[in-house]
């Protein structure tokens, strides 16, 4: 077959055809580029990208497995994205959506429950549209940006009463509560009658159903440092609000499980019209209390059922359960009963609740997702003590190295040389890293990994409170935290912690890839990524993050502080330290959603 000779001509054109779709389409991915690069439209289809991703990370656990690898290598240049306004006030295991599917029995559903890591949103809490800096202590436990919080529920419902009301641009606390709607410093008084409230006697108090926790940020003025908790409810933030006025406080139930403290914490335990059915379930609620109260500490109930209309059998019934464990009835003032815990095991008697003590198998401390028990906890053999009267007053008891240290080898030793270690470190801080410590810009402190509380001791002389938290599957030294005048939880960093956001000024940590493992394992359960956007949830904007580990483990938190949002340095540890760690110092910037600047 022969070849088909074209005119010279022809040829031509048809080349040209081909060069002129070529050079049209370099040309096209050129302006394309430039697009990308030098104009908005770039950012845009960028973060449009990057939403895609995220948005895909919620519905696919592969794709949010693969975003967090992005963030841990450092290649994701860009910040994490936020997440939407509605979720400005999100607590991810106290989510009403979801819990209001479970069981009401004993109050199941309003006590913690934490979605899967995989079915949770990566991205990073927004503030309130308006939000402000926080007003600073003291004048905080009297007013707060009403910006910051805007909800108007509780000083409608409970403004008569002397909670909390709305004046200009502040929310108000004139210190009431229900049973003291003329305020809490003279119900403290009326209590000063029967109970030692001044002189160091009383350290640690325990106010359940504690409102705005007024009762808890008048008894600092003795002392007595008061853990407050509430659940999330029809009031919407009560406890949000205690945070912000810069009073200790966190979100619990008391339904179906322990509370997260260890057993015979608390100088004192306070309802004041806390609603908690005492002696229901066989006075079931009655010995989660009686397992939290110190021996020779005191119970102090205001309102329903004492002395109260209606409620004659419920009065008789508390009044029989505390006769049971031999708690003294001080005196009951009007709606108010206040009673004394034995110094000595009581063994229960007889009675109609079938009361009896608990196991030898039981362990009292143990507090984590623990179920309740009807029956009343066992002191150990070191009881004497621990006990209201025999335990070193406050302040002497901070540095007197308690019994319970002893649940480590050379506790006492140990104990003795972390509070010298931490008078150190926490020098260092002030003076060469120059963090705010000591100063009225951090009010709420949270040490993640606090051990024996070493931290927040040598804190004792500052304006301001921590949070200590000992890891559910380390050693458990919170008894020796409480021991020693100073309150925390019991919690696994692989959850989201009890709290609103914004609600730490400072939190530090201590060995934080560990809490990331179950111990003796290298193995982690949950990753770092995680863990610091949970971390920036509860920090408020501008707030400090302190940050000490390996050199290693370090760089990994550095990258992940870029997309967190921090800005962040790194640091060498105080020169009189052994080993080879490193600190990193983060600022969480102040951003804001879009929408909220215009």
């Amino acid at each position: 077959m022969g070849h088909l000779n074209l005119p010279p001509s022809k040829r031509g054109a048809r080349q040209w055809r081909l060069l002129d779709l070529i050079t049209a389409a370099l040309f096209a991915i050129v302006i394309v580029f430039f697009l990308f690069v030098f104009t908005p439209l770039g950012d845009s289809l960028a973060a449009s990208g990057r939403q895609t991703l995220l948005l895909s990370s919620n519905a696919d656990p592969k794709q949010r497995h693969r975003l967090v690898t992005v963030v841990e290598t450092g290649h994701h240049h860009q910040p994490i994205e936020a997440c939407s306004a509605d979720a400005v006030d999100h607590m991810p295991c106290e989510d009403p959506r979801r819990n209001s599917q479970l069981s009401r029995e004993m109050n199941f559903y309003r006590e913690r429950h934490c979605p899967l890591p995989e079915e949770t949103p990566l991205c990073l809490i927004p503030p309130p549209d308006g939000y402000k800096i926080p007003v600073q202590w003291p004048e905080s436990l009297h007013k707060i940006w009403h910006s910051n919080m805007p909800h108007n529920k509780i000083a409608e419902r409970k403004g008569h009463q002397g909670w909390m009301k709305l004046e200009g641009p502040y929310f108000i606390f004139p210190g009431g509560g229900t049973m003291f709607p003329d305020g809490a410093v003279q119900y403290i008084e009326k209590l000063g009658q029967y109970i030692p409230i001044s002189g160091g006697t009383l350290r640690t108090a325990l106010d359940m159903g504690c409102g705005v926790a007024s009762f808890g940020g008048y008894l600092l003025n003795e002392g007595i440092l008061t853990m407050s908790f509430a659940p999330r409810d029809s009031h919407k933030s009560q406890i949000q609000f205690a945070l912000e006025r810069g009073i200790p406080a966190f979100v619990a139930m008391l339904g179906t499980r322990r509370l997260p403290f260890p057993a015979f914490s608390f100088d004192l335990m306070h309802c004041s019209r806390c609603l908690i059915p005492f002696t229901a379930y066989n006075a079931t609620y009655f010995m989660e209390v009686d397992r939290l109260l110190r021996p020779g500490g005191y119970l102090v109930i205001s309102g329903p059922p004492v002395e109260w209309a209606n409620q004659d059998k419920e009065w008789a019934d508390l009044q029989a359960v505390a006769r049971a464990l031999c708690y003294e009835l001080i005196v009951v003032d009007g709606n108010t009963a206040v009673w004394k815990k034995p110094i000595d095991l009581c063994l229960p008697n007889q009675n109609e609740f079938g009361l009896q003590l608990c196991d030898e198998s039981d362990v009292p401390s143990a507090a984590w997702y623990f179920k309740l028990k009807k029956c009343v906890s066992r002191m150990s053999s070191v009881e004497g003590e621990f006990a209201v009267g025999r335990i070193s007053k406050w302040p002497a008891r901070l540095t007197t190295a308690p019994s319970r240290a002893l649940v480590m080898k050379n506790g006492i030793d140990v104990f003795e040389a972390d509070t010298r270690r931490w008078a150190r470190r926490v020098a260092y801080y002030k003076n060469s890293l120059n963090l705010k410590l000591g100063t009225s810009a951090v009010r709420n402190i949270m040490d993640m990994n606090a051990f024996f509380g070493g931290f927040a001791a040598a804190l004792k002389a500052d304006p301001m409170w921590v949070m200590n938290v000992v890891p559910a599957r380390k050693l458990s030294t919170l008894s020796v935290i409480y021991d020693r005048g100073l309150i925390g939880v019991y919690h696994d960093w692989c959850e989201p912690f009890s709290t609103y956001p914004r609600t730490y000024d400072f939190i530090h940590v201590t060995d934080i890839e560990s809490l990331l493992k179950n111990p003796g394992s290298s193995k982690n359960r949950c990753n770092l990524v995680d863990l610091m956007v949970e971390m920036d949830r509860i920090l408020r904007p501008k707030g400090t993050v302190v940050i000490r580990d390996s050199p290693e483990v370090i760089d990994k938190v550095a990258r992940i502080a870029r997309a967190v949002r921090w800005t962040a340095t790194i640091h060498e540890k105080e020169p009189e330290s052994n080993g080879r760690e490193k600190i990193l110092v983060a600022t969480k910037t102040f951003w804001k959603l879009p929408s909220a600047s215009h």
